[in-house]
């Protein structure tokens, strides 16, 4: 029976990729795939629209994205091996309580929610909390409904102060995000952030690629609810910005 639910899956995401893509990046799929293979026979096991994430990711260059792609795949092999990341390899970073997920906007993308004032630096290095970013984006991967490939993120930072700055893993998480989940992001809002977080964006607004600028908004505290309601409907609003929805830790999802 799994085997079947895999060949369903494929079928799936093959009829999306008919449906939503163009005659040309049907194209450099195929070719993609063919080099790709060629160079690591585990990329067989990933579906067109992974490949054309990565396609996408890089402007349809297919050298790039194939770049870009087998980099991923040996970074995914030797980072998550057991494939996928486990609640006791994270214990210090769920314990924070910090990541939730709650409802989706009127696109049908999954809203993972930050809460800035509960992160700390991790004492023992960044390794434990870029398993935690890989675990929270696969989760929010995970809750996407058939035909989705992006999530909306909320990073609130209400309650923020310099105990809470961590610019090394701030940084780690945004480069996991731009270099091994290409064209998930969809949309990322930043509310309630203090004048003192103004400093530290100065800092790792360099980092970010132009694609993934272009996502992210600091939303004035005036406009906060205008704002969150240009894409989530009402009755999927989480309840700390007005809404019915309790949150709920990513770990639950």
């Amino acid at each position: 029976m799994a085997n079947h639910g895999v060949i369903e899956q494929v079928v799936v995401d093959d009829e999306g990729v008919e449906k939503d893509s163009s005659e040309s990046e049907i194209t450099k799929i195929q070719l993609m795939r063919d080099f790709v293979e060629t160079r690591d026979p585990s990329s067989k096991k990933e579906d067109d629209l992974m490949l054309r994430r990565f396609l996408r990711a890089r402007g349809l260059d297919i050298e790039k994205a194939s770049t870009m792609f087998l980099k991923y795949l040996k970074w995914r092999h030797s980072f998550v091996p057991n494939g996928s990341i486990s609640t006791q390899e994270i214990p210090n970073e769920l314990a924070d309580d910090k990541v939730f997920a709650q409802g989706h906007d009127k696109s049908g993308r999954p809203i993972g929610i930050i809460c800035g004032a509960k992160h700390f630096q991790n004492k023992n290095g960044l390794e434990e909390f870029k398993r935690f970013v890989v675990y929270a984006f696969d989760k929010l991967c995970a809750s996407m409904p058939p035909g989705q490939e992006k999530f909306f993120g909320i990073a609130d930072l209400k309650g923020w102060k310099y105990s809470n700055c961590d610019v090394r893993g701030y940084i780690s998480g945004l480069n996991i995000l731009q270099d091994y989940y290409p064209e998930r992001f969809g949309k990322f809002l930043i509310v309630h952030a203090p004048y003192i977080f103004m400093k530290v964006w100065k800092m790792i607004y360099p980092v970010l690629d132009d694609k993934t600028k272009k996502k992210i908004i600091l939303v004035e505290k005036n406009k906060l609810k205008s704002t969150l309601m240009e894409d989530i409907d009402e009755s999927q609003l989480p309840e700390i910005y007005g809404g019915p929805l309790p949150l709920v830790p990513i770990q639950h999802i």
